[in-house]
């Protein structure tokens, strides 16, 4: 396989120029931040859109095809392209329009997926399946095509520098009444996000995830009051989707060579580093364990214990 090709130097205030860099649901939301972000910032990206309802139906139209007039009218680079993440072919394709559009591929930027909220007792199969197979899937089959690529480019000439970025969610970190298959999916894309970080970083490649909390068709009714007051106009918007994509942009960039495996919550002009599991408290019976003795045990391991964030809508 021939060496790709070192991006062009970073001109002043350019993060991103020379570097190429995939982005999945970039259509709208914040999928379309981040690609326009990327553009501005002097990356060449690949949005990617199914165009689909947001329950994953098919819609018609091309909005990828939008946000890459709205790239190219500013100046930037962009291609825009329909295959679906969660079909293995379709995102080895995905991965391959980079390549073949711009010669290089320098990162992932893992964005898509759909809702089909439902409380969990009335939750059924199919519905479980669809978030399933978008979020997490999605996650897998383009990252891994990408993975394959980079590891192949690391074996021949050295360390890449590539990122991948993944997007969870505050659902998948503390969980989410009414949404057990969405929480369910990005707290697997959590955990995932570890994995590929420990994996991937021998060949140069850096994985980290965000859990924007931003207003979006997945969240605009949640969002549609977290505005200023009525009569005191701001200048900011806090739950805009452009306000996730500057960190986006700074984890694909080579300035962030040394984060990795780490989730960021990002809300407004706040970035939290998100603590995942760890131990706690801990007791050692120094032999096997009665149950019949163990209330007070657990009951003392709790008190002394972290007292867990609540859930959302808990």
């Amino acid at each position: 396989m021939s060496q790709q090709p070192p991006p062009t130097p970073d001109p002043p205030g350019a993060l991103l120029a020379g570097r190429v860099i995939v982005v999945t649901g970039a259509g709208r939301g914040l999928g379309r931040a981040h690609a326009v972000e990327l553009a501005a910032q002097g990356a060449s990206v690949v949005v990617n859109d199914l165009d689909v309802a947001l329950d994953g139906s098919r819609t018609e139209g091309s909005v990828a095809a939008e946000v890459v007039d709205e790239i190219e009218r500013s100046g930037g680079r962009a291609v825009a392209n329909g295959d679906d993440v969660s079909d293995w072919e379709a995102a080895a394709h995905l991965v391959a329009a980079a390549l073949d559009s711009f010669g290089r591929l320098d990162g992932v930027v893992n964005n898509a997926g759909i809702v089909r909220d439902r409380m969990f007792a009335n939750a059924t199969p199919d519905e479980w399946d669809a978030v399933m197979r978008v979020h997490l899937r999605g996650h897998f089959c383009v990252s891994r095509h990408a993975a394959s690529h980079w590891r192949e480019l690391a074996k021949e000439h050295g360390p890449v520098g590539a990122r991948i970025v993944n997007t969870t969610s505050g659902a998948g970190l503390l969980g989410s009444v009414g949404q057990s298959a969405y929480s369910a999916a990005k707290a697997g894309i959590a955990g995932l996000t570890l994995v590929q970080a420990a994996e991937l970083r021998r060949y140069g490649v850096t994985v980290n995830a965000v859990a924007p909390s931003a207003r979006t068709r997945m969240t605009e009714s949640v969002f549609a009051e977290a505005m200023a007051p009525p009569g005191e106009p701001s200048a900011f918007d806090a739950m805009a989707p452009e306000n996730v994509s500057p960190l986006v942009a700074w984890l694909c960039s080579s300035e962030s060579r040394s984060v990795n495996g780490r989730i960021f919550e990002v809300e407004g002009g706040r970035i939290t580093v998100m603590d995942g599991w760890q131990r706690a408290a801990s007791y050692d019976e120094g032999r096997r364990l009665d149950a019949r003795s163990l209330e007070p045990v657990v009951g003392r391991l709790i008190e002394e214990s972290p007292v867990p964030l609540p859930v959302y809508g808990s």
